[in-house]
């Protein structure tokens, strides 16, 4: 069972997960993109709350193991905060069924501190980063792949001391042309005076020992024995396909692949022979964590539809919501590849609603005479957006500042006939709703097809 987001982050992965861990009872989440920067939440049914960041989802179910792959950024200070927090709601081994892939790229703080002080250096022109250092990280990897610290380095603390003096050189002079700007900048104290503390990489060394001492850092070998064994494997998405670095609207994107292709490349490196079902997630309304287009954004639904785990903040800044836009809908499911079925959560929210507004086609009040390259439909009634294959970041582009000259065109629709509204209009059918914030809270709509014919199984 694959689960990715179909929106721009926050449709209930993690609630997802922790049902589909207990209900199919698998073995094994496999985290397969993302990092540090997700936030799963899942609340046990005994009341117990945690947001998943880094461990799989399915971890408070007793023997469960994470794996996390090599397309997870790993940054050790949040993994040891989020299995502290885990260990006081009675979790207490949750290191020692964790699995981390040799080649998984590691956060340092000096990538951290550079991606917090170049997003204030933007000022009002912020790209609505989460502050957590995952797109220095990758860019790093891309432009010196020998300076790159990845995990089966952690153990090798006079290596670690070498890659992080580097890493930290390297990031202060790329400041050079702001440093000046933000040395004015009283926020900015905390994040210069990383790159000052000549302590620092000595403490980062011994604290990576640590972890590498926790967990099991392991090569391809382990991946081919979880996905070859018999039962049931989760594989655990993070944020949302409309911000995938490819399909997203750049530059308002994450640094990492949302859609199913990394989860289908592992199991495909490892001659997996069973079944795979894709599966992919829903809110009944959209929800978008910082800046960026967003047609269907509605104030008033912040009300209407308070978010108990999602607030404003000083990265991502204001979470905003909006109505089901299914443009974008559309746009998702063309651009993740094939999608099996739907699960559709917050079906409960809606009882707090007048009507179930669904903005189903924009108006463009921009300048362009032509939308064809961007569009689907008249200016008047754009019902799709077109993305670009192979990928082109400039069309991307393009279509983010389209976006934000559109409008969106509304229609009510009964309560009742949302989710037959949505099977209709998507032609992908819902198999799993949710109607609340716990595994108690969700059911299946076809339980023989999800549970024998869709299950990711051996």
């Amino acid at each position: 069972m694959v689960v990715a987001d179909l929106g721009y982050g926050d449709a209930g992965k993690g609630s997802v997960v922790d049902f589909l861990t207990r209900d199919l009872q698998a073995h094994t989440v496999i985290r397969y993109n993302g990092g540090p920067q997700a936030a799963h939440n899942v609340v046990t049914p005994d009341g117990r709350h945690h947001t998943f960041a880094q461990f799989g989802s399915g971890t408070f179910v007793p023997g469960v193991r994470t794996y996390l792959s090599r397309f997870m950024l790993v940054e050790p200070y949040a993994l040891f905060n989020e299995e502290a927090h885990l260990y006081r709601l009675g979790v207490t081994d949750a290191f020692a069924r964790t699995l981390l892939d040799r080649d998984a790229l590691v956060i340092t703080p000096y990538q951290q501190a550079a991606n917090r002080l170049r997003e204030r250096a933007r000022g009002a022109n912020r790209h609505g980063s989460c502050g957590l250092g995952i797109g220095e990280t990758r860019a790093d990897a891309l432009q010196h792949p020998d300076d790159a610290l990845v995990a089966g380095e952690l153990a090798d603390r006079a290596g670690v001391l070498r890659k992080l003096g580097r890493l930290r050189d390297a990031k202060r002079a790329e400041l050079d042309e702001v440093w000046p700007l933000l040395r004015t900048l009283p926020a900015a104290v905390g994040d210069l005076a990383v790159f000052q503390d000549a302590a620092l990489p000595e403490i980062i060394a011994d604290n990576y020992a640590t972890l590498a001492a926790l967990v099991r850092i392991v090569d391809e070998r382990a991946l081919s024995e979880i996905v070859n064994a018999p039962g049931v494997i989760v594989f655990e998405g993070a944020q949302g396909v409309l911000l995938d670095e490819d399909f997203g609207f750049a530059p308002y994107t994450t640094w990492s692949k949302t859609t199913f292709d990394n989860a289908a490349m592992l199991l495909a490196e490892q001659a997996y022979g069973g079944s795979m079902m894709r599966l992919g997630l829903l809110r009944t309304y959209f929800t978008r964590h910082g800046a960026g287009p967003f047609v269907s954004e509605d104030a008033a639904l912040n009300r209407l539809l308070p978010e108990p785990h999602n607030r404003t903040s000083e990265w991502q800044q204001s979470f905003r919501l909006g109505h089901f836009d299914l443009p974008a809908a559309r746009y998702a499911l063309d651009v993740a590849g094939p999608v099996d079925a739907l699960a559709l959560t917050h079906l409960d929210r809606l009882a707090a609603l007048p009507g179930w507004r669904v903005c189903h086609s924009y108006r463009y009040d921009g300048p362009d005479s032509t939308l064809d390259p961007w569009f689907e439909g008249s200016a008047g009634a754009i019902s799709g957006i077109k993305p670009r294959r192979p990928v082109d970041l400039d069309h991307q582009a393009a279509l983010a500042r389209h976006l934000f000259a559109c409008a969106p065109r509304y229609q009510t629709v009964a309560q009742a006939g949302v989710v037959p509204y949505l099977e209709a209009a998507l032609g992908v059918p819902v198999i799993l709703t949710s109607h609340g914030p716990s595994a108690g809270d969700k059911q299946w709509r076809k339980s023989e097809v999800a549970r024998h014919s869709h299950a990711t199984e051996k």
